[in-house]
């Protein structure tokens, strides 16, 4: 895997630590955008998610195991994990967060060429792994910068949220029971740097533009589409970018459109 990659995870996450890691307690219990949700719960999810990632990549028999726990109680199980890890001093959240990613940083660096890593879904590369972990991080990172008020400036690391959104095509169509278009689509975003980033086709019927920071808040589902500066060329791209996810679950209910009631 490239070192880039896991040093653009790094980043990624000593960002949003920073973004924590003076907060006081009283603000660490401060309500986010996802219903029921603090700034404690979101820290604690994504170190029970290195968790459960380091699992995989070093005990993949445990980590089946773990999946069979899940199973008893599919539609609990994450905010019970995120609600359980919450409930320790912020201290404690943040060192467990801190050891965590460091230990699946160092597991994913050591993952031999080829290896493939179970886990919720399909199994996936270490490369996946960390492009999924930088994903998320960044996504519930925007959860804590708006319930703090905070604005955090778009960097490069955008395009791997922007490229696991575009594989994801497919997968938000079959969740929703949706058979997904046949032909690739041609998406040109513009990123933070004022570069273009294209995939697909140049001719491709189907197109979908405009700024990478608003394209990655969709796919993300953290901004309703209402609210960003995305297009869409084509009928079938017009539908995607209705149901666009970047993550790997069920389909999720998205964000309200800003000032609906």
């Amino acid at each position: 895997m490239s070192d880039a990659l896991l040093d653009d995870l790094r980043d990624e996450s000593e960002e949003l630590d920073r973004l924590v890691a003076d907060l006081s307690p009283e603000r660490w219990a401060t309500p986010t955008p996802a219903p029921g949700w603090t700034v404690a719960h979101q820290i604690a999810h994504l170190a029970w998610t290195d968790d459960a990632a380091l699992l995989a990549a070093i005990d993949p028999e445990g980590f089946a195991a773990h999946v069979t726990e899940a199973l008893d109680a599919p539609g609990t199980f994450v905010d019970e994990g995120a609600a359980k890890g919450a409930a320790a001093p912020p201290g404690e959240l943040l060192a467990r967060w801190r050891d965590g990613r460091e230990r699946l940083r160092q597991a994913l660096a050591a993952a031999p060429a080829g290896a493939r890593l179970p886990w919720y879904g399909p199994p996936m590369s270490a490369a996946s792994m960390a492009t999924a972990r930088l994903m998320e991080t960044w996504a519930h990172g925007q959860d804590v910068a708006d319930a703090l008020g905070a604005v955090r400036t778009p960097t490069a690391r955008l395009r791997h949220v922007a490229w696991i959104g575009i594989r994801a095509r497919d997968h938000a169509h079959a969740v929703r029971g949706m058979t997904a278009p046949a032909e690739p689509f041609r998406v040109e975003l513009t990123a933070p740097d004022g570069t273009l980033w294209a995939y697909g086709p140049e001719d491709a019927a189907q197109r979908v533009t405009g700024p990478a920071l608003d394209f990655c808040l969709l796919v993300t589902q953290r901004a309703h589409r209402a609210d960003l500066a995305v297009r869409a060329e084509g009928a079938d791209a017009d539908r995607w970018l209705d149901i666009a996810q970047a993550f790997a679950g069920p389909a999720g209910p998205g964000r309200a459109p800003r000032g609906a009631a």
